[in-house]
């Protein structure tokens, strides 16, 4: 039983195999692209929410020393590239991380790094979908047209624009706000127009109709674009880049004239901890690169164009993202980047309203060749893992006049339509990158497991060899000889489990109505409250210094739990990072005693720790994720696993 979950692919047989057409259907896919396309692809996937959205929030965290985040995460996805590079050449077949862990670690783990990648291109591509309708409707609401009676824009409900968990969780955060003392006025505009969102919605029997149907229309637009083939996909990609590009180019062009070199001083006011406050959205805006290695059956030379199109199309994106976070902090101080539109926030600044229209117009583009090249990738790890048996035969079926797979493409359009109507956008960002640095990390360490077998055929790419023996364990040591010194308080909080206050608005929200009370008439007890005043708590609690807030909370007579995080609560949060050093130290290990290859060494760890800062609740809703795939690899892949009817390769 055991040997049988770890059954192994050879790569002569997945050869053998794609060579006589691959699988039960009888068509095989185009051979169209070529390193051009592959990059444009790439570009496609890297320049979206990253340069549109959520790089004016990391930059706010960060200021300008936000280049070093991008840098650093381009250096690990590079890592991480050139293990998906080396396979793509090993292994020219559709199937991406899934295949390559096939031959790598056996049945098992390529089940499991499938089902991690259908969160990575389902689920991330909801999370594409929502930010375009969000960019989609933005661009609406700004059109002026007096002579068709369009004076204040097209606006549509809010309860069509929104996903239902979103309106339902803004709508109960207000409540606790307003009961807190704040105004309607006062309140956040994300959180404002949620509950609207949820008090204007039409209801049956008590349901709110809260969905988000722009997103649901560009699912199906995108879905019947990649139906048709790749082809069309690939000419509608490289047109959208071409856009995005121009009007990226255009933004620095125009921008770099308005740069005041003051606004980069300081460069990093948030220190160190402010810069890596951003590692997640940042990651964000990289992943998408290993979607190219999805399209290895559709390259006109796979061995040679994927790594080419893989590493150019990084490039390119790292100096773009370095060039705009330069420009957006040198125009304006970046700790007003925080909205959702920076690039339109920044030329509205500075009363350029046309390029802030261009922008928005742009940035629907950008969104939608994202949602193509996601959408495009995940119909090709399940037509990969039917070949094998893991799914049922029809995930396999190319369409005799498209060449697509166009059972699996149909089924995708409706796994991410349906969730994106009423699915939370934090959630899918975080699930959608945890599944994602999850396959990274398997992929870099599947070039590490095959390193030193001489049995394995080899393609024409390889990874440039570094021994790792003395540079992983001497990197080790120094780090945590630094961790004990210059940041030694930091270091033994963390070893110690020390006792953490609970901001004010993680506090007030947590109060009831009694309790909220009771803070409101401990606030007012202080001189520099007027008496008689409403008293808006949250915001009172944050005007304070740290040492002010500190005090209040210490002499509040609010229940311990409530305004502190101790013991097990706050523990199971270090989990992740406490299995990020465990494995260090076994990796330290295995570089002594089997010479790794320092490259793919590094991918591993740098993904992983970036693993490990996405937090304990979405490391347990990837278990679940995860414990709901076993389940139906037992149930139904591996009993109708190929290499379960014939003899083990």
């Amino acid at each position: 039983m055991f040997e049988k979950l770890f059954r192994k692919k050879s790569i002569s047989k997945i050869l053998e195999d794609a060579a006589k057409g691959y699988g039960d259907h009888g068509d095989a896919l185009h051979k169209t692209l070529g390193v051009r396309d592959l990059t444009a692809f790439g570009i496609a996937a890297i320049i979206g929410a990253g340069i549109f959205s959520t790089i004016g929030k990391a930059s706010a965290d960060g200021g300008p020393a936000v280049i070093f985040l991008f840098i650093f995460t381009a250096v690990a996805c590079s890592f991480a590239a050139f293990a998906y590079a080396e396979f793509a050449s090993m292994v020219p077949v559709s199937g991406s991380a899934y295949t390559y862990s096939y031959v790598a670690f056996g049945e098992l783990v390529a089940w499991i790094i499938g089902w991690s990648l259908i969160m990575e291109y389902a689920i991330g591509n909801i999370t594409v979908a929502i930010s375009w309708s969000d960019y989609f409707t933005g661009l609406l609401s700004s059109i002026r047209i007096p002579a068709l009676g369009i004076d204040n824009g097209i606006n549509i409900p809010d309860w069509a624009t929104m996903d239902y968990l979103s309106a339902l969780n803004g709508h109960k955060h207000a409540e606790a706000l307003l009961s807190a003392g704040k105004s309607v006025a006062n309140l956040d505009e994300v959180t404002r127009i949620a509950s609207h969102a949820w008090t204007t919605a039409p209801q049956i029997g008590g349901f709110h109709l809260v969905a988000d149907l722009p997103a649901l229309a560009i699912i199906i637009f995108i879905t019947w674009l990649i139906y048709r083939g790749m082809k069309e996909s690939r000419n509608a990609s490289n047109a959208m880049v071409v856009v995005k590009l121009a009007v990226i180019l255009l933004v620095l062009a125009v921008g770099v004239f308005y740069i005041d070199t003051k606004n980069w001083n300081p460069f990093a006011p948030n220190g160190v901890s402010g810069i890596l406050k951003g590692v997640s959205a940042v990651f964000f805006a990289y992943i998408g690169f290993d979607a190219i290695s999805t399209t290895a059956e559709e390259c006109k030379n796979p061995q040679r164009d994927l790594p080419r199109g893989m590493m150019w199309a990084i490039i390119i994106c790292t100096v773009l993202y370095i060039a705009i976070a330069l420009v957006l902090t040198g125009i304006v101080r970046s700790d007003s980047l925080a909205v959702g539109d920076p690039l339109a926030f920044v030329f509205d600044q500075i009363d350029l309203k046309l390029m802030s229209g261009i922008i928005a117009v742009s940035a629907v583009f950008a969104m939608a060749s994202v949602l193509l090249v996601f959408q495009m990738g995940q119909p090709r790890i399940w037509m990969s893992m039917s070949r094998d048996g893991l799914l049922p035969k029809s995930f396999s079926k190319i369409h005799p006049k498209y060449k697509t797979p166009s059972f699996a493409t149909i089924v995708v359009g409706f796994v991410v339509a349906v969730p994106s109507l009423f699915m939370n956008l934090t959630i899918v960002t975080d699930l959608c990158s945890i599944g994602t640095l999850f396959a990274f990390v398997l992929v870099c360490a599947g070039v590490l497991v095959l390193q030193n077998k001489p049995d394995v055929q080899r393609g024409k790419f390889r990874i440039p060899y570094v021994n790792s023996k003395f540079i992983i364990p001497i990197a080790f040591i120094a780090v945590l000889a630094v961790a004990f010194t210059k940041f030694k308080p930091e270091t033994m909080a963390f070893i110690t489990n020390e006792t953490k206050i609970n901001g004010p608005v993680a506090f007030i929200t947590s109060l009831n109505e009694k309790e909220l009370e009771t803070v409101k008439r401990e606030i007012s007890t202080n001189p520099v409250v007027l008496q008689g005043k409403q008293i808006d708590a949250e915001a009172y609690l944050n005007s304070l210094t740290p040492a002010q807030y500190d005090n209040f909370m210490t002499k509040s007579s609010i229940s311990y739990a409530k305004k502190y995080e101790s013991g097990w609560s706050l523990f199971k949060h270090k989990i992740p990072m406490w299995i990020f050093l465990f494995i260090c130290v076994i990796i330290a290990y295995f570089c002594i005693t089997k010479n790794l290859s320092l490259i793919p060494v590094l991918g591993l760890i740098c993904c992983l720790y970036m693993m490990c800062e996405l937090g304990i609740s979405n490391w347990i809703g990837f278990g679940i994720w995860l414990v709901v795939g076993l389940v139906i690899y037992f149930l139904y892949g591996f009993k109708h696993s190929k290499l379960g009817q014939a003899p083990t390769n």
